[in-house]
């Protein structure tokens, strides 16, 4: 399709910021309830007491402890192993995927000075011409959004080129007889592998590889992207869900659990955010009639509050009462699609499930308000959804929620050198992992919650699901 198509995008946006004016006009009271979600109950007296300011700051200081941690344990790696000061890579040669990742945030936090020099050592010593099986999904939104993103804030060509070069090594994951992109792909020789995939890895890539068609002129990248995703569509069921699992050689479905969780998340994440950024029609229709057999279909409402469960694709029939930290995302969904009222609820929830057990657990069955697994990896969904809700209405509760947010990941996930994430919620037990995600993703949205709007322009920019900034110069 063309890009250049006109679309009301910014008539969306418009929508949307009018929206975020009633609900803060309508929903400030709420804040001032005696025992709001996000009070300050608990909190560190100087954490309770901090500015906005301070709290950004602090966020920073944090951001510098864990990529100084980084610099000095596990430079030229993919990955800090915070409890034994080493390093991890994820194949046998190391893509510097925390460098890449967390080089925007620099940039946003006014890193001036760290983001120069990780941007050359990012050009004089990445190379993708390597004979090694990457992960398609995990490359694209780490490795070509971060270098996208990185490139659009600094303007540094060496990025440009980067991306443009890797995306030229993905595209043979796109050769399937269904289109829908294989697991694998060998970056040197284009071979492919792994048809046993899900909505996630199939639909999580049109942001990425819309990006290049925009910034190279080729038209190819959007092309395979776009496809993959209508494939994927036209495969929903007859009450319009997909399912947790499909085979791409044969179209068809594998596992047929719906949800809003891992493996399904970014799909629908990618479908809304793809018809803002583009000004796809196509994304708008097929997220406007996903949407609406999701809430059918997979909200529940019972007595622990408002969630998302699973449920069979082809009947709707209840399947589980799970929801966990990567659910955790659809509040801020919700609020970008101007659906304020679910998504303030589905955050009240969320938060409940955080400060059950002082931090949140990979997943809970939440009729019983128990855990289902008990890990906590640095995730920062629910610190996504505050954003994006603080932004759209100004309601502080949010902001307090993110204090709560900073204080558990301070008490519970500091070491001396970096952050770890936990193997145990109830023990609270370290483990010797920091995915470049929690640079990337969570630190950054921590600190975008307690900036200034202007920091960076919701209106113009659309974050990829790695929480790489995008930004619409067409």
């Amino acid at each position: 399709m063309n890009l250049r198509t006109p679309f009301a995008a910014s008539t969306i946006f418009i929508l949307i910021a009018t929206l975020a004016q009633l609900a803060t006009a309508q929903v400030m009271p709420r804040g001032n309830q005696s025992s709001p979600p996000g009070s300050s109950a608990g909190l560190a007296p100087d954490i309770a007491a901090a500015t906005d300011a301070e709290m950004a700051d602090r966020v920073r200081q944090e951001f510098r402890h864990a990529w100084e941690g980084y610099k000095q344990y596990a430079w030229g790696h993919d990955e800090l192993k915070p409890l034994s000061k080493s390093y991890h890579d994820w194949y046998a040669k190391s893509l510097l995927m925390t460098p890449v990742d967390a080089l925007d945030t620099m940039a946003l936090m006014g890193m001036t000075d760290d983001a120069a020099k990780t941007r050359d050592y990012i050009a004089a010593n990445l190379s993708f011409d390597q004979d090694i099986y990457v992960k398609n999904f995990e490359i694209t939104i780490r490795m070509l959004g971060g270098l996208l993103s990185s490139y659009q804030l600094s303007g540094d060509k060496r990025l440009l080129a980067l991306a443009d070069d890797l995306g030229t090594r993905l595209l043979p994951a796109f050769n399937s007889p269904t289109g829908m992109p294989y697991v694998d792909v060998n970056l040197k020789t284009g071979a492919v592998r792994g048809v046993e995939t899900n909505p996630a890895e199939v639909g999580t890539l049109l942001i990425e590889f819309g990006m290049l068609t925009k910034l190279t002129g080729r038209t190819v990248y959007y092309e395979r992207a776009k496809r993959a995703v209508s494939e994927l569509y036209k495969r929903r069921s007859r009450i319009g869900l997909v399912g947790s699992g499909i085979n791409i050689s044969t179209g068809q479905w594998t596992d047929p659990v719906s949800h809003i969780g891992g493996g399904i998340d970014s799909y629908y994440e990618y479908l809304l955010k793809a018809s803002l950024l583009f000004d796809d029609k196509d994304c708008q229709r097929m997220w406007t009639s996903s949407i609406e057999a999701v809430n059918k279909y997979l909200a529940d409402e019972v007595s622990t509050g408002f969630w998302y469960g699973q449920a069979n694709m082809n009947t709707g029939d209840r399947a589980s009462t799970y929801f966990g930290a990567l659910d955790a995302f659809f509040p801020g969904t919700l609020a970008l699609s101007g659906d304020l009222d679910r998504a303030r609820k589905l955050e009240d929830s969320a938060y409940k499930m955080w400060t059950t057990f002082g931090i949140e657990p990979e997943e809970i069955n939440y009729k019983k308000m128990t855990i289902a697994a008990n890990g906590y990896e640095l995730r920062p969904e629910i610190i996504e959804s505050a954003f994006y809700l603080y932004r759209f209405t100004h309601d502080p509760r949010y902001r307090e929620m993110g204090k709560v947010f900073f204080d558990s990941l301070t008490k519970y996930c500091r070491t001396d050198v970096a952050y770890a994430a936990l193997s145990d919620v109830k023990r609270k037990t370290k483990k010797d992992e920091m995915e470049s995600f929690f640079l990337a993703e969570t630190l950054k949205y921590l600190y975008l919650l307690f900036s200034p709007d202007n920091t960076l322009d919701l209106s113009r920019n659309v974050f990829n699901t790695e929480a790489h900034p995008m930004r619409k110069v067409w």
